[in-house]
């Protein structure tokens, strides 16, 4: 049976990705859509690209951009660094392209990055969130794509006596069956796992910080976790202050 697994922020923990993958025993025909946030964060960045650029050529991949990977692909492209960037991870993302002789394939795996995905059962899939009431392809601002909070701090607080047929319920929930963002930690509400706010799904469970790396069976809502991303680098902050 197909699975769709949906994965949460890596930034930069290629050791976590590869023990994830592992718990999950992705099979030939599943299709892996990953939200976006590559980069910037633990000491792999770099590698994390290139782990995901192979990981493609045998497995159904998607990859969605989110607002550290616009950083860091302008970075690639024009060699000028992002002030606010280089404090939010983007230090250790350019250290760990020392090494990397050709960025050819890192510019093009950038440049191929959906702003967000709609699969068949009109599931939405998309790094932050979008302010359009008539969905992602009316948004007005495209940085929305990777910078929105409102959509999911919008769900998380709705009124659940509100129903559907509602003149009061929020119409950018009503587009689509579900949706899968990430952008926003869960940590943030003292939360470790993918959390639900009505039919929307965070899966950013702080990989970047002191938390665990995700992924969630789209049908099922199972899900798996890596360790705590930060004991596979003992000697590293990640985007921890």
């Amino acid at each position: 049976m197909k699975r769709t697994l949906v994965f949460g922020d890596i930034h930069g923990g290629l050791k976590a990705l590869i023990q994830l993958l592992e718990k999950v025993e992705v099979k030939e025909n599943d299709r892996l859509i990953f939200l976006g946030d590559y980069v910037d964060g633990w000491g792999e960045s770099a590698q994390v690209v290139g782990f995901l650029i192979e990981l493609s050529q045998k497995q159904d991949c998607i990859f969605i951009r989110g607002n550290h990977d616009v950083w860091c692909h302008e970075w690639l492209m024009n060699d000028v660094v992002n002030d606010i960037w280089f404090l939010h991870g983007g230090k250790s993302t350019i250290e760990s392209y020392q090494n990397i002789v050709s960025k050819e394939k890192h510019l093009e795996f950038f440049a191929n990055m959906k702003d967000y995905f709609v699969d068949e059962n009109n599931n939405l899939f998309i790094h932050a969130g979008f302010s359009s009431m008539h969905g992602p392809e009316k948004e007005h601002y495209a940085s929305n794509y990777s910078w929105d909070r409102t959509l999911w701090e919008m769900a998380l607080t709705m009124d659940t006596r509100i129903g559907k047929d509602s003149v009061s319920y929020p119409k950018r929930l009503l587009l689509y069956n579900e949706i899968y963002i990430g952008h926003t930690p869960t940590l943030h509400y003292n939360i470790d796992v993918p959390m639900q706010g009505c039919n929307v799904w965070n899966i950013d469970t702080g990989a970047g910080f002191y938390g665990k790396l995700s992924c969630i069976d789209v049908a099922t809502k199972a899900f798996w976790q890596s360790d705590v991303v930060q004991t596979f680098y003992p000697n590293e902050k990640g985007r921890n202050k």
